[in-house]
C-alpha cells in the first residue's frame, strides 16, 4: 500500500479530533498540577494515535463491506477509491491495532491498573464503533460516544499517566479483593474542564451525518439525524457550542483554569458566523469542513492559552 494510500484510508486529516484532547490534557495536568511525565506521554499518545488511525481503517473497511450498491463501493469508498487490496486492509488494521495494544500495556506498567480498565473499555468502544452486526456509528449513540470517549477519554487519561499518584481515583488489586476509590470533585473538575473537547468532537459527526442523512438511509446507517429529524439535528449542533463556551465559563469562575482563558470567549466570533452557515446549508463538500474549523478554533484558542498559562 503507498503511503498515500493508507493516509486516506486512516483519514490522516481528522486526526485533530484526537489530538486536541490530549495536547489540553497535558497542558491541564501541568497547571492543575504541576507534574507532567514524558515517558508515560509519548507511550500514551503514540498508542491513542495508532489506534485512532485502527478505528477509522475499520470504518472505511466496513463500510466498503456492508455497501449495498458497487457504485459506493467504488465512487464514494476510499478503498474503492484507490483498489486496495482487502487483505491488505485486514493486514493493516491487525498491525496498527497489535503495537497499539502493546504499548498500551507498556503504560500499564508504569502507572497502575486502572488505566489497563479504562483503556480496555475504550478499545472495546472503538471497535464496536465500526465493528460487528449493529456497530455503534449506524445507530443514534454514534456522537455520544464519540464525543465522549475521545473527547473526556482521551483527555482524562491524558491527566491520569501524568498525575496517577495525585489519588485522582485508584484502583488496587489484591488477592480476591478489588477495591476502587475516586476523588469525585476532581474528576468532576476534569469533566468540565473536557466539555469543549467532547462537544467539538460530537459536533464532527453529527455534521457528518446530517450532511450524510439521506445517503446513510440508502446503505442502511440510521444515524441521531434519522431520529430526531435534521431541524432538530441542527438544533442540538448549534447548541453544543454554546455548552461549550459555558463550560470555559464556568471553568474559569471555579478557579479551574486561569482568568486569562475569558480570552477563549472571543472564539465564540468565527464560530458564529461558521454556524450561521452550516444552518443555511448542509452540504457535505462545502460545510462539513465547519465542524473541522470550529473544532480547531475553540480547542486551538484553550491550548495556546493554556500554553501561555504554564510557560510565562
Amino acid at each position: 500500500m503507498s503511503l498515500r494510500a493508507f493516509l486516506k484510508l486512516v483519514e490522516i486529516q481528522t486526526k485533530l479530533a484526537s489530538l486536541f484532547p490530549f495536547l489540553v490534557g497535558s497542558l491541564f495536568v501541568f497547571y492543575r498540577y504541576g507534574t507532567f511525565r514524558p515517558i508515560n506521554t509519548l507511550i500514551f499518545f503514540f498508542s491513542m494515535f495508532l489506534f485512532d488511525l485502527t478505528t477509522t481503517a475499520i470504518n472505511n473497511y466496513m463500510d466498503y463491506r456492508k455497501a449495498t450498491n458497487e457504485q459506493y463501493r467504488k465512487q464514494k469508498n476510499i478503498i474503492g477509491q484507490e483498489n486496495i487490496p482487502e487483505w491488505l486492509v485486514v493486514t493493516t488494521i491487525l498491525c496498527l491495532l497489535t503495537t497499539a495494544t502493546c504499548l498500551g500495556i507498556w503504560l500499564v506498567f508504569k502507572t497502575d491498573i486502572l488505566v489497563l480498565v479504562i483503556g480496555m473499555v475504550c478499545f472495546a468502544i472503538g471497535i464496536l464503533y465500526t465493528f460487528g452486526p449493529i456497530p455503534i456509528s449506524r445507530m443514534p449513540l454514534g456522537e455520544i460516544f464519540s464525543g465522549v470517549t475521545m473527547g473526556f477519554g482521551i483527555l482524562f487519561l491524558t491527566v491520569y499517566v501524568n498525575a496517577f499518584d495525585q489519588n485522582i481515583a485508584n484502583l488496587v488489586w489484591k488477592g480476591r479483593m478489588i477495591s476502587f476509590r475516586a476523588d469525585l470533585l476532581l474528576i468532576l473538575e476534569i469533566v468540565l474542564v473536557s466539555i469543549p473537547c467532547v462537544a467539538t468532537i460530537a459536533n464532527i459527526m453529527l455534521a457528518n451525518n446530517i450532511c450524510d442523512l439521506e445517503e446513510d438511509i440508502k446503505n442502511n446507517r440510521f444515524t441521531l439525524p434519522y431520529y430526531i429529524g435534521k431541524k432538530y439535528a441542527i438544533w442540538l449542533f448549534n447548541a453544543l457550542y454554546l455548552i461549550a463556551f459555558f463550560a470555559i465559563l464556568a471553568a474559569v469562575a471555579l478557579h479551574l483554569l486561569p482568568k486569562i482563558m475569558l480570552l477563549a470567549l472571543l472564539a465564540s466570533i468565527p464560530v458564529y458566523k461558521h454556524v450561521k452557515l452550516f444552518n443555511k446549508k448542509q452540504i457535505k463538500s462545502e460545510t462539513f469542513v465547519i465542524s473541522v474549523k470550529n473544532l480547531v478554533i475553540i480547542n486551538g484558542v484553550i491550548s495556546a492559552i493554556l500554553c501561555l498559562a504554564v510557560f510565562i
